[in-house]
């Protein structure tokens, strides 16, 4: 677990809770645009992660990602961000025993999925992240009343082409099957926010659809939480 402080003071406000090591630094000036009036502190716990991957959402895993959200309490966080996606159903149910609140990333990107389109792609590179992301879409479209298609897909070779230390290509992979599904989709999401980054990788003209990722939509949820942090930031 590795814990970095940003700037703007020594209270900082906000934990925001990774299993990717690169992420901080993706979401540091995200937070900064989105919600310019928290102060956060980064967690990084990539066994947590790695545990999904290896046995899914076991007791130890929540009990684990609990302990995190206690600290974070009582460092003085007032609310925690999870941006690993195949963590959310493991922080809804960390949600309800918890004493501040507990965000996933991905909640905003379902939920603009559903009122763009009915035809929605999930691309993923785990499964661990495909299919709770894709039931958190249904879920949303449950909520609201309307009803979707949904077409999953983990993007063959993009996962093992990262963890050999080629981004490059696992963008380009990710890219590809964005080409690929787009034609019969109205819009696609891309359920990781370390898959934001593959955006780079279409055509200039784009995809001629929306392409949704988590990361922005996600920051900018503890912006609505403004009231909470009234006169605690300087």
């Amino acid at each position: 677990m590795r814990r970095e402080v940003g700037p703007g003071g020594t209270a900082p406000e906000v934990c925001v809770l990774h299993t990717v090591a690169a992420l901080p630094e993706l979401f540091g000036p995200l937070l900064r645009e989105e919600a310019p009036h928290v102060r956060p502190f980064h967690v990084v716990d990539e066994s947590l992660l790695a545990d999904m991957i290896s046995h899914g959402p076991l007791p130890a895993v929540a009990d684990r990602l609990a302990a995190h959200v206690a600290e974070a309490d009582a460092a003085g966080a007032r609310a925690v961000l999870v941006t690993c996606s195949s963590m959310g159903a493991v922080a809804e149910e960390v949600r309800k025993r918890a004493g501040i609140p507990v965000l996933r990333i991905d909640e905003p990107m379902a939920a603009e999925a559903v009122r763009t389109g009915t035809r929605i792609g999930v691309l993923a590179t785990l499964e661990t992240t495909l299919g709770p992301t894709a039931e958190l879409v249904r879920r949303e479209a449950s909520a609201q009343g309307v009803r979707v298609s949904v077409t999953t897909t983990d993007c063959p070779g993009a996962y093992e082409a990262r963890q050999a230390g080629h981004p490059g290509e696992h963008d380009r992979l990710i890219a590809a099957e964005a080409l690929r599904l787009a034609p019969s989709h109205d819009v696609l999401v891309l359920a990781q926010a370390s898959m934001a980054a593959a955006l780079a990788s279409l055509p200039d003209g784009g995809l001629g659809i929306p392409v949704l990722t988590s990361p922005r939509s996600g920051a900018a949820q503890l912006a609505a939480l403004g009231d909470d942090f009234s006169g605690g930031c300087s």
